[in-house]
């Protein structure tokens, strides 16, 4: 069965038990959640949850059907495609030994990510974009040294009309 990655975002109410609510259907019925980030919308009564899955497209069918059902589930939609804006935030801590910090500030400037912590032997860096463009840049940044990741999740919203 063939799979590829969707971007899935539900606007729910935001009562205690929600997010555990969608994430329990997810494993109840076999799928994995790559990625999960909910939070309160505008409105503080609304949650939007975001979540990334692997799935074959009756899969993806299946699964909005279900979480439809969901008391507590307002709007359920399919990010997948281009008309959504979908990004992502990341924390990386990188050894930063002196003869690196030069190449560090480099790659960091190329990728309009900043430096938001500085010690002795380490940099924090954060980083938004699309998860190419993370991927390239801890690519990038292995060969200095990785210590920690943070990765915030897919975020997404569809673009406004006009």
């Amino acid at each position: 069965m063939q799979t590829e990655k969707y971007t899935i975002t539900m606007l729910v109410e935001n009562e205690p038990g929600v997010t555990a609510r969608v994430a329990g259907l997810f494993a109840s019925r076999g799928y994995n959640i790559e990625t999960i980030c909910g939070a309160p919308t505008a409105n503080p009564e609304m949650s939007r949850i975001t979540i990334t899955t692997n799935a074959s497209p009756d899969q993806v069918e299946q699964i909005m059907k279900q979480v439809r059902r969901l008391i507590n589930v307002i709007k359920v939609r399919d990010m997948t495609g281009d008309d959504a804006v979908r990004r992502e935030m990341a924390l990386i801590c990188v050894k930063a030994q002196e003869e690196y910090r030069a190449e560090i500030q480099r790659i960091v400037d190329n990728f309009r990510a900043r430096i938001v912590d500085t010690g002795m032997s380490h940099y924090i860096i954060e980083v938004t974009g699309r998860m190419e463009k993370i991927a390239a840049l801890l690519h990038l940044l292995e060969p200095m040294g990785i210590k920690k990741v943070a990765r915030s999740g897919i975020l997404a919203l569809y673009r406004e009309p006009g």
